[in-house]
């Protein structure tokens, strides 16, 4: 190992410790060509989400890959992401118009500035779920959307079947860290298996009201897509649309 390799985490590292140890890693995994499966969903994602001209900001954004998406179909987005590698690499592409280094939970701008707010494969890596859930709600506009997106819990249960019990069972949150070998890249995932109804819970406490959900099929004709274990028969991601309550909901 040499002086600058990142350090393994400890089992009890914060989710920003586990992003940073990953952060090259991550870089790597969704900028190699036809790699990452977001690419396969990216069209059916951009029409999730729709056109737009507003304010939007995205909530641990990582290396920017889906701000870049939202950028094209005309959001102004704002990149919020606390790793320095991934915040840099995110820039350096030009996902974004404004860049925060700050966690997901305490993001230093004004409430109600933003049409949309964007989570996505974020609440199940942040340790504080509900905090993150609720500053979502309070930096969106009160006629603006919070868009979530979330690894499809049903490949726990694909998981369950094809290599035994998961223990511990998905009936309580737990922290999870798993290194996956494809193509020749290693990526460490490290986060958080949690039951629908934790995300659920945490959005409506938050004033929230779940408004629109997808189950999205990955696009045909994307060369990802002939890779994909389990895209043709299975349900790989799950996006939620969620805007703030009225006072009286």
């Amino acid at each position: 190992m040499g002086a600058s390799d990142p350090i393994l985490p400890e089992a009890e590292a914060s989710d920003v410790e586990n992003w940073a140890f990953a952060a090259n890693q991550w870089i790597a995994w969704t900028r190699t060509e036809n790699h990452d499966a977001y690419w396969a969903y990216e069209r059916a994602f951009g029409g999730f989400v729709g056109q737009g001209r507003g304010a939007g900001i995205d909530l641990g954004a990582g290396e920017g890959r889906v701000s870049r998406t939202l950028s094209q179909l005309g959001w102004r987005m704002t990149l919020v992401e606390p790793v320095a590698a991934l915040l840099s690499a995110a820039k350096a592409a030009g996902s974004g118009h404004a860049y925060i280094a700050a966690k997901a939970d305490a993001v230093p701008c004004e409430a109600r500035a933003f049409d949309l707010v964007l989570l996505y494969n974020v609440l199940m890596d942040v340790d504080d779920l509900n905090g993150t859930a609720q500053e979502a709600a309070r930096l969106c506009h009160p006629e603006g959307r919070v868009i979530v997106g979330l690894v499809h819990p049903i490949l726990d249960v694909v998981h369950g079947l094809e290599n035994g019990p998961l223990d511990p069972p998905c009936f309580t949150a737990h922290k999870v860290a798993e290194t996956f070998t494809r193509g020749g890249l290693d990526m460490r995932f490290a986060g958080w298996r949690r039951p629908m109804s934790d995300y659920v819970a945490a959005l409506s406490d938050a004033g929230l009201a779940i408004t629109a959900m997808a189950e999205p099929a990955p696009d045909p004709d994307h060369p990802k897509t002939a890779t994909l274990t389990h895209g043709a028969t299975l349900p790989v991601f799950l996006w939620l649309e969620a805007r703030p309550m009225g006072p009286s909901a």
